[in-house]
């Protein structure tokens, strides 16, 4: 069991997916990894959910707010402040679409395009330290920046969050990959946007949750009524998969 109280500043802790069916996801991601949801009573907290596995806290969701808006998984860092974090991303070319806000007595959030149009959140924690359980099967254990501007975000994120860049993966052949650092340790990884993805789709981040079975959590992933995009394949570290669930949200799985 990988369990977990807190989080460094700058590390990856939580994350959630905006969707325009709340009831429609709890049921997909219910069946594909086993949690359970738990409703927020509070009123002000607007439906928001908490999937929970073992009892523990592994991810959110909640409805989309504007019209349009596509739904998609939310990768969010842990910050000592949300308010100056904003600030660095302004500083370093990125934008804030929601500007920092406390959200009841969990925390304070704010949400940032970086500076080639990637989706990135912050997280400042009250009551809500991130993801109580993380890197093992029904967790997320990876997030991963699919950019256009691999020299824009290499730039970005060491202004914004102090991160650092290694070259890696030349084990596993010529593909070009990137991982993050924070203080030498790895917190998650980038690559240029795969060919495969359409040339209208920006840069987005990428949820990586782990499985025990890939081929088996892909089959039923259609069986539920998503898609494969691609996989399972396998590479150096495991063997993964890229998927869409009911709302053509994309995430990934892997079994490392």
């Amino acid at each position: 069991m990988a369990e977990f109280t807190s989080y460094e500043p700058g590390t990856p802790c939580w994350v959630d997916l905006g969707s325009p069916d709340v009831e429609v996801s709890k049921a997909f991601y219910g069946s594909l990894f086993g949690w359970e949801a738990n409703v927020s009573p509070d009123p002000a907290a607007g439906g928001y959910t908490l999937f929970t596995l073992r009892g523990k806290q592994v991810a959110g969701l909640g409805p989309l707010f504007a019209e349009g808006q596509p739904a998609a998984w939310s990768t969010y860092v842990r910050v000592d402040d949300a308010d100056k974090t904003a600030e660095a991303v302004v500083s370093a070319g990125g934008q804030v679409v929601v500007a920092p806000m406390d959200v009841l007595d969990a925390g304070r959030t704010a949400v940032f395009l970086d500076s080639g149009g990637a989706a990135i959140s912050a997280w400042q924690p009250g009551a809500h330290k991130g993801a109580e359980l993380a890197n093992e099967p029904g967790a997320f254990c990876w997030n991963e920046l699919d950019t256009r501007d691999v020299a824009a975000a290499k730039a970005f994120y060491p202004a914004v969050f102090g991160w650092t860049t290694s070259d890696s993966g030349a084990e596993g052949g010529p593909m070009e990959y990137y991982e993050w650092k924070l203080g030498g340790a790895v917190i998650g990884g980038m690559m240029p946007m795969p060919d495969l993805v359409p040339a209208e789709v920006p840069s987005f981040w990428l949820t990586y949750f782990a499985v025990a079975d890939t081929d088996a959590v892909a089959a039923k992933t259609v069986e539920l009524g998503g898609s494969v995009i691609l996989g399972p394949t396998d590479i150096p570290i495991g063997r993964f998969a890229i998927l869409t669930g009911p709302h053509q949200e994309t995430f990934a799985i892997i079994r490392l």
